[in-house]
């Protein structure tokens, strides 16, 4: 799967994507980028930052319509957006019960 192309759905290339998606394709490396990826998140303005947002939405919810198909790896890339979202925002656009009725993490 390409991550770096589906951050960039919403039309904004950005080169936190980049970071974004490496960890995405290898969740190891994580605990070596977050810090990176958080700082680098801190320098974006309010408008690209909500496209950060967005990305990151969009991945999570990707994860979600394909859970089925492999339900650990699901489960690991929508970690690692959920525990961006909450450290670069403070908070998950959607904490609330999802459509397949489970909780949000």
């Amino acid at each position: 799967m390409n991550f770096r192309e589906m951050l960039e759905r919403g039309g904004s290339s950005l080169p936190i994507y980049e970071d974004i998606a490496v960890v995405l394709d290898d969740i190891e490396l994580f605990p070596l980028y977050i810090e990176k990826i958080y700082r680098t998140a801190m320098t974006l303005d309010d408008e690209t930052l909500d496209h950060l947002r967005f990305a990151l939405l969009r991945v999570q919810i990707h994860s979600d319509i394909h859970r089925n198909e492999d339900m650990e790896q699901a489960q690991k890339i929508k970690y690692v957006a959920q525990v961006l979202e909450k450290i670069i925002f403070g908070s998950l656009m959607m904490e609330h019960e999802d459509i397949f009725g489970s909780h949000a993490e």
